[in-house]
């Protein structure tokens, strides 16, 4: 989402800190007078290297992600492509937009590019931003369906339904950027100036698309997946404690009387053959044999039953988790500059922007820093992302596969295991 400083004074003049002078607006023949970036030389050296450092950590990030699916088998499954379009859309962010915006700060806010890169650039931006946040937004949804209905919604989850997901994600992205081509809402152009459209109406319109209804959608969406991880724990705890209950519960009586030992219940040793002289009080063996036999057959199927229920309630409990963080970052990012955004056209002039610069850009960074967690979050979270990430950076690409495939062997290991130790 652009922001860049409509102003026409002379570099010069900035960079020698004069007092800031109205400036003409050449779109609409008024005067735009607003203070632009002021930095000294060591400000911008330190701003330079801040700022170019998350451009190249954000180029890195995002391009990993992307290797480590197209290169790992395991990770080439439909539900990843919104992943991938996402670390796509954060890839052109920092490749199309974090760079101009770099030089233009480090200019003192001057638009150098001229007026006719101004509307590319502004469509740009605006398009790859927003289809950051709506893959968020459908990440967000498929992760829900995906929870709430393990049966029915992973058996559509194919290719074709995956690829027109995504492209419905770009195009309705590439959608804001259309008007000011048509004639409504024109950006604002100018020698040194380049600034999205001010009209009320398209501000309210791209904020709504770009920000407002993406953003309820994700918090519904991690409210209702939390809400399923508490029920669940809930559940979890109940049947846990009612199949670990057949083990405290007491053992049938028997008893063995002393002059009525079969002549095969005895070993050489003199010791009693349990089964064979093991007598109910009220039966006899082979009734408490199958009745014990049927019981263990019963507790099987408990703990088959809890084990999944383990599984499926960690699966939930970790996508509560990881949605958590993804919404939490995202707002934290983006919800100062949409406020920022959606306010100025009701305190500022049309053709002006009146907000403080460093403010503008301040939250305009943070936007843009959340293409750069993005792949960090997804990493920390998936453990197969995170070991193709250490592969690839390492170079070590022939046995990734097979060695993704051992790790995954081991854990499933371990999770049939638990409930063993549990009861």
């Amino acid at each position: 989402m652009v922001l860049v400083l409509n102003t026409s004074r002379d570099p010069f003049e900035v960079l020698n800190g004069s007092t800031p002078t109205p400036a003409p607006n050449n779109s609409s023949g008024g005067r735009c007078a607003e203070p632009v970036l002021m930095y000294g030389t060591g400000g911008k050296l330190i701003i330079g290297l801040v700022l170019t450092t998350m451009t190249v950590l954000t180029i890195a990030g995002n391009l990993l992600v992307i290797l480590s699916v197209c290169v790992v088998k395991k990770l080439r499954q439909p539900s990843n492509y919104l992943l991938v379009s996402l670390a796509a859309a954060d890839l052109s962010v920092a490749l199309a937009v974090m760079p101009f915006m770099l030089v233009t700060d480090l200019m003192g806010g001057e638009w150098m590019f001229g007026q006719a890169f101004c509307n590319v650039f502004i469509a740009m931006d605006v398009t790859c931003c927003t289809a950051s946040i709506l893959s968020l937004c459908v990440i967000s949804v498929d992760r829900y369906l995906s929870i709430t209905k393990p049966l029915t919604y992973p058996a559509r989850q194919n290719g074709h339904l995956m690829a027109k997901m995504v492209l419905g994600v770009w195009l309705l992205s590439a959608s804001i950027t259309l008007p000011p081509f048509f004639g409504w809402a024109n950006n604002v152009l100018g020698d040194h100036i380049c600034l999205i459209s001010q009209d009320l109406g398209y501000t309210v319109y791209s904020t709504a698309v770009a920000f407002y209804l993406p953003t309820t959608v994700m918090l519904i969406m991690y409210y209702r997946i939390y809400r399923a991880a508490r029920i669940s724990a809930a559940r979890h705890s109940f049947q846990l404690s009612s199949t670990v209950a057949p083990r405290s519960s007491p053992r049938p009586h028997c008893r063995a009387p002393r002059g009525d030992v079969p002549s095969d219940a005895s070993n050489g040793n003199g010791e009693e053959n349990r089964l064979g002289a093991c007598i109910m009080v009220n039966g006899n063996p082979k009734k408490r044999i199958q009745r014990e036999a049927e019981h263990c057959s019963t507790f099987s199927k408990l703990l088959r039953h809890e084990g999944h229920n383990i599984s499926i309630f960690k699966r939930e409990q970790k996508a509560a988790r990881t949605l958590g963080v993804i919404v939490g970052g995202f707002t934290l990012c983006w919800l100062p500059f949409f406020i920022l955004s959606t306010l100025r056209p009701f305190v500022c002039e049309p053709r002006c922007s009146c907000i403080p610069p460093s403010l503008e850009r301040t939250f305009l960074w943070f936007g843009y820093a959340n293409s750069l967690i993005n792949p960090l979050i997804y990493a920390f979270f998936n453990r197969d992302l995170r070991t193709a990430f250490r592969n690839v950076l390492r170079c070590r690409y022939r046995n990734i596969n097979r060695r993704l495939s051992a790790e995954g062997m081991q854990e499933a290991l371990k999770v049939a295991e638990r409930p063993h130790h549990l009861v």
